[in-house]
């Protein structure tokens, strides 16, 4: 994060509404330099560039912002984001991520490309993560495929973490709230030899006993702990060469299968309220160990960039089949028998490597080249039985697959002024994707592979109407790999999109306002999505929609009011189309229908007031979010209704330490963060992920070092 004190002009437009802001906030008008805006500094294009600059949309968070918002995960910072949805459920290691309606589906890539610390995480299991320590968030929407590769269709995520210091330094947390939650974390940063080489040590525990009640237990099923370490180092032999050593370590355990299985037949919405109820309580685990070198050469006419990441990543749950418990369901909700389990074993590693060549930041032409280079090695084991009383388990399910995969791709970047105004920005990218996959179960060993690739361009054209207002018009692609159906199943293709955008970043009232906007049109081929079919005996199957369309807008805004209080704002609206899909479907599926986990709008406000209370300061925070209508399946019959988060903050603290009392779904909604109904709102079997309830707690920080 860099802060730049520097003033620039008063707009003339500015100059006009100063007397409204003079009337509504007499306080803002003296002392003016104290009521600047930070500004943010981003590497979302892979330079440093002031966030008012970058002709991207772009959500920035800083970290002193992540901390009064009191985020601990990206479950906490994702919602903020204008036409960004994120859910939840089933193992500690799923999530659900949309952007742009571009949504993450189960046993699939993701859909946005996830980096921390410049390393790609590849795994869509790493996306589910504590957030400490941490120096930025940079939220990209859009396909952001001509620089982040593959898998970046609906954009991306950069992760900044803090970076070691040359002054001994530090902090320490520790937190209690409902439901046993307890968390501590603490940070630790200094020199080992000053000025040449930094170490940074960081840590996160937590747990909780959970929220969310099996009714027919009567216990929770989303108890959670877990355990976090990341330590890093920080080179400099030479004033021209940097490396930047990193390792980490994640462990969680807690609850999995927590669906709720319901009849639409008697509940008539995707609506109602049910809770899990089977018989069996899940438990799932998720290890991840991973390492990062990272060496940055710079020499007179470029930079030379070496990243190299290897991750180690596995999960494992075991938990009920039938959703079901043997007094309510004796023949089991799949008319299987009184009981049936489940378990899956997950086994991923990923090795991967960039090269980039980058020219200085301050020519009229610019540039950026490079290579990149994944293995990625899958192993999944799946296990069902039939569970009888008295007799061995008999089997429904056995599978063990090993899936290969090797990504490579070229891409470039320019960046021409021409004028001191205008940028012309043109990128490209050649992305191929080779996969494998065999049945290691089966003694022949069938194995079957299949190449995807694709040329990802973009272009980019911006104008600066003054210091103060960016406008831009880009056209961008993104690209999102095939791939296999489990073993047995049919291959799915590659989706592709591409996206037009126009986009305005303003700031007004001498740095006090930031106003950000921007509106697309995206049309997607191939769009991939999930669903269970029943038919196959409940068999998780990924397929593709023709032809796909969005449009939508997004408008951002932060204001600083008076020396007190703060807001912040946005609104996403997204309207999606299916134009096109291929007649052979099997399941519901109808044009002009909303997309599969398509949310039709975001909107989120707040409000951050500071109190001087003598020798100590307070402060005062609310954050309400309204999630619009979501829709679950290409039908569209089972809707989700709009959902009201309101989460509140109030802190006391002193030069080094702060007292925080918080709460989150104060408004204590219920809502479905995943919804499968198996025959699409047919008579049958519905499942459904709940959310949690309201949670509130209180949090101690202490900051040390000198």
């Amino acid at each position: 994060m860099t802060t730049h004190p520097l003033r620039r002009r008063q707009s003339a437009l500015a100059s006009s509404l100063l007397p409204l802001v003079s009337v509504l906030a007499p306080a803002a008008l003296h002392a003016q330099e104290t009521l600047l805006l930070e500004e943010v500094i981003v590497t979302s294009q892979r330079r440093e560039e002031r966030l008012q600059d970058v002709p991207v949309a772009v959500t920035a968070f800083t970290g002193a912002e992540l901390t009064a918002r009191g985020v601990q995960s990206t479950r906490d910072v994702l919602p903020m984001t204008p036409n960004v949805t994120y859910d939840e459920s089933f193992t500690v290691g799923n999530s659900f991520v949309s952007i742009r309606g571009v949504a993450q589906i189960n046993n699939a890539d993701s859909p946005v490309a996830i980096v921390v610390d410049g390393v790609p995480q590849n795994s869509q299991k790493q996306l589910r993560m504590e957030l400490f320590d941490i120096e930025r968030i940079e939220v990209l929407k859009g396909p952001q495929g001509a620089l982040y590769g593959r898998n970046a269709i609906g954009g991306a995520l950069n992760i900044v973490t803090r970076a070691p210091t040359n002054q001994f330094g530090g902090w320490l947390q520790g937190g209690y709230g409902s439901d046993g939650l307890r968390t501590a974390s603490a940070a630790a940063s200094g020199p080992i030899i000053e000025n040449r080489l930094m170490f940074r040590l960081t840590g996160a525990y937590k747990e909780s006993d959970g929220s969310i009640r099996n009714t027919f237990l009567n216990t929770p099923v989303d108890f959670l702990e877990s355990g976090d370490l990341r330590g890093r180092l920080l080179f400099t032999p030479a004033d021209s060469l940097t490396i930047d050593l990193r390792a980490s370590w994640s462990d969680v355990e807690g609850g999995a299968v927590m669906d709720s299985s319901m009849d639409p037949a008697q509940s008539g919405n995707a609506n109602r309220e049910a809770w899990p109820r089977s018989d069996i309580l899940g438990h799932s685990e998720r290890r991840i160990d991973d390492a990062a070198l990272k060496i940055d050469w710079r020499a007179g006419f470029a930079s030379l960039t070496s990243i190299t990441g290897y991750t180690d990543l596995t999960e494992s749950y075991y938990g009920d089949l039938d959703f079901c418990n043997p007094v309510e369901c004796p023949n089991g909700i799949f008319g299987l028998g009184p009981q049936a389990d489940q378990q899956q074993i997950l086994d991923v590693r990923l090795l991967s490597q960039e090269l980039r060549l980058t020219s200085p930041d301050e020519a009229r032409l610019r540039w950026i080249v490079g290579a990149f280079y994944m293995n990625t090695r899958r192993d999944l084991q799946t296990i069902a039985n039939l569970l009888i009383p008295n007799i061995p388990p008999i089997g429904l399910i056995s599978n063990n697959e090993e899936n290969d995969n090797d990504a490579y791709s070229v891409f470039g970047q320019i960046d021409y002024d021409l004028t001191d105004r205008t940028t012309l920005g043109v990128s490209l990218r050649y992305d191929e994707d080779r996969r494998e996959q065999t049945n290691a179960g089966d003694p022949q060993r069938p194995r079957r592979s299949k190449t995807f690739s694709d040329v990802q361009p973009r272009v980019v054209l911006s104008h600066k109407f003054s210091d103060d207002h960016l406008g831009y018009a880009s056209y961008a692609t993104g690209f999102r790999s095939g791939g296999f159906n489990g073993v047995g199943g049919r291959p799915f293709d590659a989706e592709t999109l591409q996206n037009y955008e126009i986009g305005y970043k303003s700031t007004w009232l001498d740095d006090r306002l930031r106003v950000n906007a921007a509106v697309f049109h995206s049309q997607s081929d191939d769009y991939q999505f999930f669903y269970i079919d029943f038919d196959q005996g409940g068999a998780q199957v990924i397929d593709n929609l023709s032809e796909v369309e969005f449009l939508g807008a997004e408008l951002e805004w932060q204001a600083r009011v008076t020396h007190a209080l703060s807001l912040h704002g946005a609104i996403g609206v997204l309207d999606s189309d299916i134009k096109d899909y291929d007649q052979t479907l099997t399941v519901p599926t109808r044009r002009g229908a909303r997309t599969p986990k398509t949310q039709k709008s975001t909107l989120s406000f707040g409000a951050q007031l500071e109190i001087p209370l003598g020798a100590l300061k307070g402060s005062l925070r609310a954050d309400y979010g309204r999630w619009g209508k979501k829709y679950w399946h290409p039908d569209n019959v089972d809707v989700r209704d709009p959902v009201n988060m309101l989460e509140m903050r109030a802190s006391i603290g002193g030069e080094r330490w702060t007292v925080t009392a918080w709460g989150r779904n104060l408004l204590d909604e219920f809502y479905w963060q995943d919804f499968n109904a198996l025959e699409f709102g047919a008579p049958g079997v519905d499942l459904g992920s709940a959310s949690a309830p309201r949670t509130y707690g209180v949090e101690f920080r202490y900051e040390f070092g000198d």
